[in-house]
């Protein structure tokens, strides 16, 4: 109970800040006060990551011939989340801001915080027509939409050092069962299987999202996502966690993960140094790898979809992960006519060669005539083919779920990992979490 106690309380104060947000943003009807920007300008606010350089390119290709020019802002991806809350009522707000789409945008909604995009798509269709639905439709709510896709679908998948690999007789593994082999090999061999940055978190849940998708396929956690407390509780929950239990025990990540970040680059440096052999991560992998360690990304950095469970109710083409990241408007921007002309260029060709060039998968309707063009024609292939073919992409669950659910869903998974949680504990913290609508 006390272990249950301390992972309410970080809910509670979630729901606190978002009900705060909401008084403050809707009391008597009213937008947050105006910006004290200078004029002439609207503010992009982006999670900072090596991505970024795409922004800044297509930012100065804005405001070449732009009026009221744009000024990229970057928050460093650990401290987004948090500081965006913390601007976004305020005079320092931005125009326009990069979210998930999803449960990540919906408090805002509520809160009167943001301008639905109806009545740009009218003036200009492209930017709801230019990108495939399933996609655009993760930044509808109640049938209004709120944002535009701005980078690329972002599936998880499990990346390697194929020179490790190889060098130890190991290939990518296909089943659940190839993967504990793989772990015992390489703790043989005095090297760490799986790097994890169980300092950020939510790395450590895509393991979750997965084993729970291959054990119980998507319909769990869409039960769970809809209200359905008992779909935590259910045995094919307990078989999913007593997998990863499994996993954990058989020391497949080591155990210092909870000292390690993927936010500051040391998973992906274990990787890149073959002091670890496969790490779980989205798509965004590849651009990290290709800024930080360019001769790892062209040489010797693997990738492939997580295994197959054997008697496991999901299908094994389906995937986790970030269907998009979107670019949403704040409500009292001074300028939405400039708004509109600047989120034109998210779907242009532009757009998508650079978007490519940094290893990401745009989700526009023109980008598979530029393929052959990107960083890695072979990568960027695999990465269509699969989420073309998938039979349900399931978003990430902290993304799903409201802002207010991350701190508990995220310290239920580290504990849960390094055995602060046993399996009625999980469950448990998993049922508290506030609903999704």
């Amino acid at each position: 109970m006390n272990l249950r106690s301390r992972l309410l309380r970080p809910a509670a104060a979630g729901v606190a800040a978002v009900a705060a947000l909401t008084l403050a943003a809707c009391g008597g009807g009213s937008a947050p006060a105006a910006s004290s920007r200078p004029a002439n300008e609207i503010h992009v606010l982006v999670y900072g990551d090596a991505a970024n350089k795409v922004e800044k390119q297509l930012i100065a290709t804005y405001n070449k011939t732009a009026k009221v020019k744009a000024v990229l802002d970057t928050i460093p991806g650990a401290d987004y989340q948090t500081k965006l809350q913390t601007i976004i009522n305020t005079k320092q707000a931005p125009d326009v801001f990069f979210n998930w789409g999803g449960g990540s945008i919906q408090p805002f909604v509520k809160a009167n915080l943001l301008l639905p995009l109806d009545e740009m798509i009218k003036q200009d269709p492209q930017l709801k027509a230019a990108f495939l639905p399933s996609v655009f439709d993760t930044a509808v709510v109640d049938g209004k939409a709120y944002g535009v896709p701005m980078r690329g679908t972002q599936p998880v998948l499990m990346f390697s050092n194929q020179k490790v690999l190889q060098e130890n007789g190991i290939s990518a593994p296909k089943t659940w069962d190839e993967l504990l082999s793989a772990v015992q090999t390489l703790k043989g061999k005095g090297i760490t299987p799986i790097a994890l940055g169980g300092g950020d978190q939510w790395p450590t849940l895509m393991w979750f999202e997965y084993v729970y998708d291959r054990v119980a396929g998507p319909d769990l956690f869409k039960k769970a996502l809809g209200g359905d407390k008992e779909a935590w509780a259910s045995d094919d929950s307990k078989k999913a966690l007593a997998m990863l239990k499994q996993l954990i025990d058989a020391g497949a990540f080591g155990k210092n993960y909870d000292s390690v970040k993927f936010t500051d680059g040391g998973s992906a440096a274990l990787l890149a140094k073959g002091k670890a052999a496969f790490e779980l991560m989205g798509s965004w992998e590849y651009s990290t790898q290709q800024d930080a360690s360019p001769a790892f990304a062209k040489k010797d950095l693997g990738y492939s979809s997580f295994p197959t469970i054997a008697g496991g109710k999901g299908d094994p083409a389906n995937l986790v992960g970030n269907t998009n990241n979107f670019y949403s408007v704040l409500k009292n921007t001074r300028y939405p006519d400039a708004v509109r002309d600047f989120l034109k260029i998210q779907y242009s060709d532009e757009f998508v060669k650079a978007q490519l060039g940094v290893g990401n998968l745009p989700t526009t309707t023109n980008t598979e005539k530029f393929l052959d063009a990107s960083a890695s024609p072979e990568y960027s292939k695999y990465q269509y083919d699969l989420v073309k073919a998938a039979p349900a992409f399931q978003l990430s669950w902290d993304q799903a779920y409201p802002p207010a659910a991350i701190t508990p869903i995220h310290q239920a998974v580290q504990q849960f990992f390094n055995g602060g949680l046993d399996a009625d504990g999980f469950v448990q913290a998993m049922q508290a979490l506030p609903p999704a609508a």
